[in-house]
Order: C-alpha cells, then structure tokens, then sequence
C-alpha cells in the first residue's frame, strides 16, 4: 500500500505542471458533475434528502417534547458537563451559544438546511435531465414536500429563515439575509400546492415510507393553521381529503407503534428506521428508560446506558402531572407509559420490577421512575440497537387537526365526530361537544411522546400559561432548579439562531431576547 502510495506521488510530481491533470476528477469518485444521469441516482440523491429527518425526530426530543408540559429529564449530578445544553431547553434558559455546543442535541438548524441543499440540487438539475416524465413528476414531488417540510421545521422553531430556493454555486447565493415567517410559510404552501397532484395516494399498506397526497396535505393544513394569518378553510379542505383515502385506525393503540406494523394503514408519514450493521437504527428507549445498572430488567438485554451525556438514560420522562392528566379508562396510559422500580444508589436505579402507571402506588423503600413505553419492543441484539421508526403523522392527529379547525371556524358540531372516533378507539366515552380545550387535551394524549405537544401549544396560543405553570411545579418537585428557570417570555416561543450561523452569515440577524 505504501509502495503505490510512492507511486502515485511520484507521478503527481512530474506532471504537476500540467494544469489539466489536476482539475481532472478520479474515475472511481463521484461529483454532483458526473452523477445526476437517470432517475436511479436522482431517487439515489432523494434518499439522502431523507436521512436529514433523522436528526429532526432525534432534535425533537428535546427541543419539542422536554419544552413541552408531557415530560423533562432525571437529574444526574455526575453530569454536570456534558448534557447541560440539553437540560437548558427544558428548562427556557437555552442561549445562542448552548444551541451549538458540542454536546447539545443536534444542530437542528444546519440539520434542516442541509437536507434543504440537496433537494435544492435535484430540482434545479431536474428540468434539464433527460428522465422520462413520469420520474420528474415522482422526482420533484417528493423534493417539494421534503423542502417544505424541512422549512416548516424552521419558521416552527426559529421564525423567519433565509429562503434557500436553488442549488448555491457561488458565495453570493450562501449568505442571504433573513426572510419573514409570513414569506416561509408562503413558499411552504406554494411547495406543497405544487408537489399534491404529483405525489401519489397511499392505497396499499405497508407504505415504502416515502412522501404522499396524505403527507403533504396534512403539513399544508398544519401550514396554513400555524402562519399569522390563519386559513382555516385550506386547512379543512386539506384534512378532510385525507378522510377519504384509504387511512384508517389500527385496532389497538399499542400495535400502532409496533415495528411490525411500520408504515401501516394509520400512517401517513414516519422516519424510517432499521435496526442491523448497516447504521440505520433507532435507538429511542434507551434514551428513554431510567439511568440503570440492569438494562436487561427492562429491555431483556444487558446494556450501558447509566452514563453521561445525551448516550445516558433518563431523557424524555413523563411528568407525574402528564401521567395524572389522562382519563380514567384511557388505554393510551398503559401503552404509552411504564414505571421502573428498584432500588438507588447514586441516582443510578437498580430494577427490580417494571410496572403499569395505571393505579400505581409506591413500594416502600424503593424508588421508581416513569419513561415512555410505546417504543419498547423487545426483542433486542444490540444495545442501542433497535427497529421503531418514529411516527410524524398518523391518521388520529389528521382526524383531531380536523377538529381543531373545525372548532376553530365555529363548527362545533362538525368537529365532534372526528374527536368521539379517537376517543373511542382509546376505551373512551363520546363526549357532548367539541371545544378548544377538549381538542388539545386530546391531541396531548393521542400524540403524547412523537414530538408535537409544544408545537401544538405555541399554534393555539397555550405555550406561555402552560409552560409558566409547568415551571411551578418542577421547582417545587426539584430544588437544585434556578430562580431564573422556566421565565417563559414571547421570545421564548423560538429558538435561538445557533451562534455559529451569525458568524459565518453577517446578513442574518438575531431572534429577540438571544
């Protein structure tokens, strides 16, 4: 290896003069120059747009799910330097700076805008391609929804974001100044408007887990509620096309998670996971289940996941408030809720029993820990290992974002149907009528955990009063929280612009009170 090493460099220097050769690219590499041929490396370079929702649905554990009222995080005095970013979103006192760090949860932002500059590539070599209409078609319409979708994600989090529209092939067209939410949202819908009549209509199940109709739809109702100006009528027409496809609820709330049921008839979207060698697993629940020294009692296999950082247990964990907060009856509960008991030493737990939060009460001398369920699915190979893909949209939430429009439009009446058919799958009497806070609390406990419920407070205007009252009782629970803890302000609806984008970027701007 070194021997042609020699050689190699030995050649370069006797034909370096030859400007030629060296602009010349290796036969064995790939460039954006030599790869957009056929629709099989356009669909190569879609893949790739995927991935970027990954690090969306990872992000969005703590960035959506801990800011929000359903959980927060088991404190781990042995960490105190590693995983303070994280813990900093959870309890509003996140900076520009903690945004980037290297340990925080994910640069959600350069995430987002990474998978925004391939689909930007595709579309702008797409219409000199010689691929056969019908792969353009396919082609562009999921590249639309992707880019829609990822700038939904932004103007969510961040408010106004640059608008990326072409493929950047010099400095200038890198660096662009901030454009208004209002001017986001509008291309988002202008994306979507475009990318419906060319995506396909779900009719068989399992899904390949690509883009549909039923996808874009339900983001250009979410789009359209969510933006300044709200057009309700849009979004109605939007959700209830999605009524009449083919969706459906599955049986049981449980198998709606169960990676034996990926992709199904319930799903109108979800991120793509799978477990093996090849570095497409999930690894959520062990995220999920508390810090402990015998991960087989809860998992069925021996594991490390009483460690520091962001690789450690205890994220994401169900306040006793949200396990209060359901019904009784709701089968939701136990299928999306357990507890770990066992014994402590070090706020690392030793389990000795995994039980139900239904009726629950304490075992003296023992501590006990709730975490998330629903993406518990032995049996495991692998720590952190494992098969769950996450859900993004299912049918439920298209049925109660129709009720929420509904009541928002002052049609009760209309609205109730579509909220008695989630309850009723969820073990739950009809209720006599639809109202804005009947509607939430659904939403809350339907969606409970898949990275909606603080979204869904900022869109009907709840975030401040509910997330204030959340810091309340966390205090009262956890001494060690700061005075200047869960201060929830207008500013704190979004995110910082990561610090580092100010610096490379001097044309963006900074979201007030960052």
């Amino acid at each position: 290896m070194k021997k042609l090493s020699y050689i190699l460099l030995a050649v370069m220097g006797l034909v370096s003069c030859k400007k030629d050769f060296l602009n010349l690219v290796p036969q064995t590499s790939l460039s954006s120059a030599s790869f957009f041929k056929d629709a099989a490396e356009y669909n190569q370079a879609l893949t790739g747009a995927y991935t970027n929702l990954r690090g969306i649905a990872f992000t969005g554990i703590y960035m959506d799910e801990m800011r929000s009222d359903n959980t927060f995080f088991t404190i781990y005095s042995a960490d105190r330097g590693t995983s303070t970013s994280a813990e900093a979103m959870a309890e509003f006192i996140d900076n520009n700076i903690s945004s980037q760090e290297p340990n925080n949860p994910g640069n959600r932002y350069g995430n987002d805008y990474s998978g925004i500059a391939t689909v930007n590539t595709i579309l702008s070599r797409l219409p000199k391609s010689t691929l056969a209409q019908a792969d353009k078609d396919q082609v562009s319409g999921e590249a639309m929804f992707l880019r829609a979708f990822y700038y939904y994600d932004l103007v969510q989090h961040y408010g106004g974001v640059p608008l990326q529209l072409v493929e950047v092939t010099d400095v200038a067209g890198a660096f662009l100044p901030r454009n208004s939410a209002d001017e986001v949202y509008a291309q988002i819908i202008k994306d979507l408007d475009a990318a419906i009549p060319l995506l396909p209509v779900a009719k068989t199940f399992p899904q390949s887990g690509r883009a549909t109709q039923g996808a874009a739809k339900i983001l250009l109702a979410y789009a359209c509620m969510s933006k300044t100006t709200k057009d309700y009528p849009k979004a109605e027409a939007a959700l209830l096309d999605i009524t009449k496809m083919n969706y459906a609820l599955l049986a049981k709330y449980a198998d709606v998670f169960d990676p034996a049921n990926k992709n199904s008839s319930e799903s109108i979207f979800e991120v793509q996971y799978k477990a093996g060698n090849d570095g497409q697993q999930s690894d959520f629940i062990w995220r999920f289940i508390p810090k402990t020294t015998n991960s087989e009692a809860i998992l069925g296999l021996h594991g490390t996941n009483a460690r520091g950082g962001l690789a450690s247990g205890g994220w994401n964990v169900p306040t006793q408030e949200m396990v209060d907060s359901y019904e009784a009856g709701d089968q939701r509960l136990p299928a999306s809720i357990a507890v770990a008991e066992g014994t402590v030493a070090n706020e690392v737990l030793t389990t000795t029993a995994v039980k139900s939060p239904v009726g629950y009460t304490p075992t003296a001398g023992l501590g006990y820990y709730y975490f998330i369920k629903k993406y518990l699915h032995p049996p495991y190979q692998v720590e952190y290992n494992t098969d769950d893909n996450w859900p993004v949209y299912r049918y439920s939430g298209a049925l109660l974002l129709l009720a929420e429009c509904l009541v928002d439009e002052n049609k009760a009446g209309d609205a109730l149907p579509y909220l008695n058919m989630v309850r009723a799958r969820a073990g739950l009497p009809a209720l006599a009528v639809a109202t804005q806070l009947n509607v939430s609390n659904e939403m809350r406990h339907e969606l409970a955990f898949e990275n909606h419920r603080w979204t869904d407070l900022v869109r009907n205007g709840t975030a401040i009063d509910v997330l204030n009252a959340k810091g309340v009782r966390e205090k009262a629970l956890n001494p060690w929280l700061l005075p200047i803890t869960f201060n929830v302000t207008a500013n704190r609806l979004i995110y910082a612009i990561p610090f580092r984008e100010i610096q490379i970027n001097s044309k963006l701007t900074q979201n007030p009170g960052y």
